[in-house]
């Protein structure tokens, strides 16, 4: 299972601190970040099962930033009839 969170995490040493202490509670997460995308991307895989997401935006709450799940919905857009 994959979960992708947008955070206002701006720097890799930030990034680091995130993963650093996420992956010494979860140890069976392996987190990655893309902080060149808008959304400041942070990726939480887990080969065990469902992620904990509460529980991940909490703790990064908690250490000074920001995370939400980012919905996987695509929108598509619809065609109107004359």
């Amino acid at each position: 299972m994959v979960e992708v969170y947008k955070t206002n995490i701006r720097t890799q040493a930030q990034a680091q601190e995130i993963s650093h202490c996420l992956g010494k509670l979860f140890d069976s997460y392996r987190i990655n970040f893309d902080l060149e995308d808008c959304d400041r991307i942070m990726r939480i895989r887990s080969s065990y099962g469902a992620i904990d997401n509460e529980r991940i935006c909490r703790i990064v709450l908690a250490l000074g930033f920001e995370a939400r799940v980012l919905s996987d919905d695509i929108a598509v857009p619809y065609a109107v009839e004359p």
